[in-house]
């Protein structure tokens, strides 16, 4: 891999795109674990993007998309290959006719829910608070309190892994539940289109509060973590599940089910990945064994 990879960082020094080589991946996380990345890429322009996205592929080097790291877990040994990270080095967001927003991937949502404040514009209150990147909350159809991004997204631009340039709208998208079209198809987020509606800016403000006031209140903001650990599965909460099994504050290292949210496993001190990793399976077999309940990780391991 050594001579592919030095192809790639002279690939990358040719076009002017940042990298580091080594990166300590804690650092990109919400979860603050994870090792070292071989190569991390910081393109700042999506023709940075086509150019090595391909260039790596061809060449046979795993090549990993992350947005701002929130609903990640990283190995401890790090990740072999390639991280290529759309952050806030991509984030431009415009109004590009009445009511439609358009914004790049790297954005975050609360930049994205911020900006359509300013411009009197309703629909992505629910977003309000949630971490990570526009592209992340695209990739998963991220969603909270009755809200998803499918509510509101009319279309996503993205770079296949061949390098070309592309969108999907409506139905090719397969939105579903934490579910996209993206999931399988290997391409690279570069922006997306939000369709949303005229509001009182009063009103608009208000329930954004109201939300973060929630989640400070009902979720573990105040340590690292992943966000919400499963999925929901049909018929049940994951976090009432966990909960009626008793296992908040259950532990494993410095893993720990939360014990103000059960569907959070947080970061209570220096968690390694294998001490996360023990614990969602032990919370799995558990819930299985007292509840008949086959609970479903939400959280993606990179390694």
């Amino acid at each position: 891999m050594t001579n592919r990879m030095t192809q790639l960082i002279k690939r990358c020094e040719e076009i002017g795109c940042l990298y580091r080589e080594q990166e300590p991946m804690r650092l990109h996380t919400s979860f603050k674990i994870g090792g070292p990345a071989d190569l991390y890429l910081l393109p700042d322009r999506a023709e940075q993007i086509a150019a090595l996205l391909p260039f790596a592929i061809e060449r046979e080097l795993p090549v990993h998309l992350l947005g701002r790291g929130s609903n990640v877990l990283v190995s401890d040994a790090g990740i072999r290959g390639v991280v290529l990270a759309v952050t806030d080095r991509l984030s431009e967001i415009a109004l590009t006719s009445s009511g439609t927003v358009s914004c790049a991937a790297g954005a975050s949502l609360e930049k994205l829910c911020r900006f359509a404040l300013d411009h009197r514009l309703s629909g992505l209150e629910f977003a309000f608070g949630i971490p990570g990147s526009v592209g992340g909350a695209v990739f998963m159809n991220a969603g909270a309190y009755g809200g998803e991004v499918k509510d509101v997204l009319l279309s996503a631009s993205h770079v296949t892994p061949e390098g070309q340039f592309g969108s999907l709208a409506g139905e090719a998208l397969a939105l579903s539940y934490r579910h996209s079209a993206y999931a399988e198809n290997g391409s690279c987020i570069l922006s997306a289109e939000f369709a949303l509606q005229p509001g009182d800016p009063a009103a608009i403000r208000t329930r954004m509060e109201e939300l973060k006031a929630k989640r400070r209140e009902k979720q573990p903001l105040e340590y690292p973590s992943a966000g919400s650990t499963f999925k929901r599965p049909e018929g049940a909460y994951a976090s009432a599940l966990i909960d009626q099994c008793g296992l908040k504050g259950l532990r494993v290292g410095d893993a720990m089910v939360s014990e103000k949210h059960a569907g959070f496993i947080i970061n209570a001190g220096s968690a390694s990945c294998a001490d996360v990793c023990r614990l969602i399976e032990k919370v799995k077999e558990t819930v299985w064994e007292r509840t008949g309940f086959q609970l479903e990780c939400e959280i993606r391991l990179l390694s």
